[in-house]
């Protein structure tokens, strides 16, 4: 196949870019800036067989005014130029596939892909653009997924590249009161997951992108005590990190327990569905 992803240069572009490579696609890299034309960008797309959209600005942060206009200018124009493009190709992509976040729900419900219990804050709203914005290119020609992610974490970079370091030297503890569900899931199994809706024409829509099993903060910070053998003492508390990141700390401290039933009930199987195998895997351990 040829598949083009807009954001190759990220933490999981670059991945999906060295999984597609290696079972014999084309990969191709696909740049959207200010001055890009609707035009060039559906004669680049035009006989694509994948579009993947990982474009967007880091959402951890402190979230100022200016961040947050950033945060989405970077996802709704650029998608919006994307589909945009789509609509011209005489021959489009049969799948788009575009990011989204689990924090398009709220902290108080288990959530599926059915669920409509969403936030009402910043980032929700933002998700729900966005998703708005990417199936605009739902059409007979192209099928859309929204991919919601979890925490992506793996060994050397991501989420984890921040997390370990305290941990190693024994400084690492639970973040605010530690009760808030951390929805997450292994880089290599969702790079798997994107493969597997490449190749199941029968999904569109939303899909949850995180492991069967979510985990809470204080759980997962004496999970990593454990596998790391170190004290686990050095909690950080509600205030600190709503000091350090402003409303951006919502992230970090607000709970979010998503399951990933539209891949489950497809028949696809997770390499790391607990949070444990997980770590093993990134920390080079083997139980």
């Amino acid at each position: 196949m040829k598949i083009a992803i807009c954001g190759i240069s990220g933490f999981v572009g670059s991945a999906l870019k060295v999984f597609f490579e290696k079972r014999g696609d084309e990969v191709f890299s696909l740049s959207i800036r200010a001055e890009t034309s609707v035009e060039l960008v559906s004669q680049k797309l035009n006989g694509c067989d994948v579009l993947i959209n990982l474009a967007g600005a880091n959402i951890l942060g402190r979230w100022t005014k200016e961040y947050k206009a950033l945060l989405r200018q970077s996802r709704l124009e650029t998608t919006a130029v994307l589909v945009d493009a789509l609509a011209t190709c005489e021959h489009p992509p049969h799948t788009l596939l575009n990011a989204s976040a689990v924090g398009i729900y709220d902290a108080y419900h288990q959530h599926d892909e059915f669920s409509t219990h969403f936030a009402d804050d910043f980032l929700s709203q933002l998700v729900q653009d966005w998703e708005y914005a990417a199936f605009r290119a739902q059409s007979e020609r192209t099928r859309v997924c929204a991919m919601r992610f979890g925490v992506v974490y793996a060994n050397g970079g991501g989420a984890m590249s921040k997390m370990l370091p305290p941990f190693k030297f024994g400084l690492g503890g639970k973040m605010g009161d530690g009760f808030q569900m951390i929805s997450w899931i292994h880089l290599e199994d969702l790079v798997r997951a994107c493969a597997f809706l490449i190749d199941h024409h029968e999904i569109q829509g939303v899909v949850n992108l995180t492991s069967p099993e979510p985990i809470s903060n204080l759980e997962q910070t004496k999970a990593i005590g454990r596998i790391l053998d170190r004290p686990t003492f050095f909690d950080l508390p509600a205030w600190l990190v709503k000091l350090a990141f402003g409303e951006g700390s919502s992230v970090m401290l607000e709970s979010k327990e998503v399951y990933p039933r539209i891949l489950q009930d497809a028949g696809f199987k997770f390499l790391y569905p607990t949070f444990d195998s997980a770590m093993e895997e990134i920390v080079h351990v083997r139980a």
